[in-house]
């Protein structure tokens, strides 16, 4: 039997008309980081109405100045802020490893940024096992459950990227985390192999080495190191392809790839095995966020490097450059408040590459107002709102039905027939015949407008970005 076609979309409202609706899109993110707590949470062992309120406050002040995407560390030591079957609760929340804090931060934020129409991206270290050699570890810390892939390396423990049950482990994590979670992206930062220490002792995986050598491998140790890093992009990848495509995967590496290539610098490629390039071009993941934390009259010039990374992806990989908010401050390089404005505008310049947004470190220095920062965000930068371009990849996206919308007097109510595919409802005022302005974003499954006389038009986003037709209405006088 032949299956039936698909029901015809209804048509809207008498006195509503579908409309071609769009914005100029542009990630405007910042990573929120809680190990050692910071940025979140403000202390250990907060009671459950105190954390939840500080995540609001964290939410309601980022999206007030224009923000539109929250990269929340989630996994900062192979523990999680988050109910998780395979780790244990960091103990950034309660003071003690695997300890359960009586709520779940991700679960909480995920609700608090959606209906403020801000994204979240679970950032996850890979291979950090413990941040110091002090702490305790919980009984069922991957420290535990692979003690023979737990490496002490620089007063930390590494988990060994060599070993292919850390991989393993590593997967089982993110698949977890995605099966449960309702994120919209998941983010890598940069710790691969680990920096090297004052001394540059060499990371101790000759024995690992060797036995890849024993089963037959014949890559020099360099490129072994960078294709077991590789392994788990590309595999990771596969998983969010095949499981949760929707879900958009990047990392934010150190800014420059190898020394001299485009300006001199730490050459990550070789000393912490980070291919960033090859990344881009394999397209094995959705973006990267390249951490230029340099002025521009530096050696390392931001237009130099912003214009390097942007000419390099593929079609269908986009590229947020990280910028350095935390050397605004007189502690660190007392940078001026122009080079995060300078930057963010060059950035801009590059839309035609493929630069379509950046990202921002981090939260604390933000919201502490360095040097006058949100007034730049919030009044010049992200005064317009815009929402995070599309992922690219096919079959990424799917772009729901228009929504439904009533009016009642000056209210516009909004829902959709299909809400589970529903992620934000967006606000659009006529400026001028056929030109749209984007005035509001909420999530949630329904949402009210106040709207005065004009004409309008409200569209819904899908999970993955996609935008579907507005539906046009108009506000009498009175």
């Amino acid at each position: 039997m032949e299956p039936e076609p698909p029901a015809p979309e209804p048509e809207p409202p008498p006195g509503m008309q579908r409309v071609e609706v769009s914005h100029a899109r542009e990630l405007r993110g910042v990573w929120v980081a809680t190990v050692s707590r910071l940025d979140w949470p403000a202390a250990a062992a907060l009671p459950p109405t105190e954390g939840r309120a500080s995540l609001d406050k964290l939410v309601e002040e980022l999206a007030a100045l224009g923000f539109n995407a929250l990269f929340f560390q989630v996994r900062p030591e192979s523990d999680a802020l988050y109910s998780s079957s395979l780790e244990p609760w960091s103990r950034f929340l309660s003071g003690t490893q695997g300890v359960d804090p009586g709520w779940d931060p991700l679960e909480y934020l995920l609700g608090a940024a959606h209906a403020r129409g801000l994204e979240v991206h679970a950032w996850v270290n890979p291979y950090r096992g413990l941040a110091s050699t002090t702490v305790v570890a919980a009984p069922g810390h991957v420290t535990k459950q692979l003690p023979d892939a737990a490496v002490t390396y620089n007063n930390a423990v590494v988990m060994n990227p060599g070993e292919p049950s850390v991989r393993q482990h590593v997967k089982a994590v993110v698949k977890d985390l995605l099966d449960h979670y309702d994120v919209d992206g998941l983010h890598f930062d940069d710790y691969f192999y680990p920096y090297p220490d004052s001394k540059s002792t060499p990371f101790p995986d000759d024995a690992t080495y060797a036995r890849y050598q024993e089963a037959g491998g014949t890559l020099a140790k360099g490129d072994w190191r960078r294709d077991n890093v590789n392994t788990l992009v590309r595999e990771v990848m596969e998983l969010i392809v095949a499981e949760h495509p929707h879900v958009r995967f990047g990392i934010s590496p150190i800014g420059i790839w190898k020394n001299g290539e485009p300006v001199p610098g730490f050459d990550a490629y070789n000393a912490i095995a980070c291919d960033a390039v090859t990344w881009m071009k394999e397209g094995w993941i959705d973006y990267l966020a390249p951490q230029l934390y340099w002025r521009e009259s530096s050696k390392q010039a931001y237009s130099t490097l912003s214009t390097w990374w942007a000419s390099h992806p593929r079609p269908g990989v986009h590229v947020f450059p990280g910028h350095a908010v935390h050397n605004l401050s007189a502690e660190l390089q007392n940078w001026p408040l122009s080079e995060i404005r300078d930057q963010v505008s060059f950035t801009r310049g590059l839309r035609a590459s493929n630069a379509q947004g950046d990202l921002h470190f981090r939260a604390k220095f933000i919201l502490d107002d360095t040097k006058g920062v949100k007034a730049l965000f919030r009044d010049e930068l992200y005064g317009q709102p815009a929402l995070p371009p599309a992922v690219l990849r096919p079959g990424s996206t799917v772009a729901p039905p228009e929504p439904f919308v009533t009016l009642e007097g000056h209210l516009a109510h909004v829902t959709n027939p299909r809400p589970l595919d529903t992620r934000f409802h967006l606000l659009y005022r006529e400026t001028s015949p056929g030109k749209w302005k984007l005035e509001r974003v909420v999530g949630g499954a329904q949402a009210v407008f106040e709207v005065d006389s004009g004409t309008w038009a409200v569209s819904d986003l899908g999970r993955g970005g996609a935008e579907s037709q507005g539906v046009r209405f108009t506000v009498p006088p009175g």
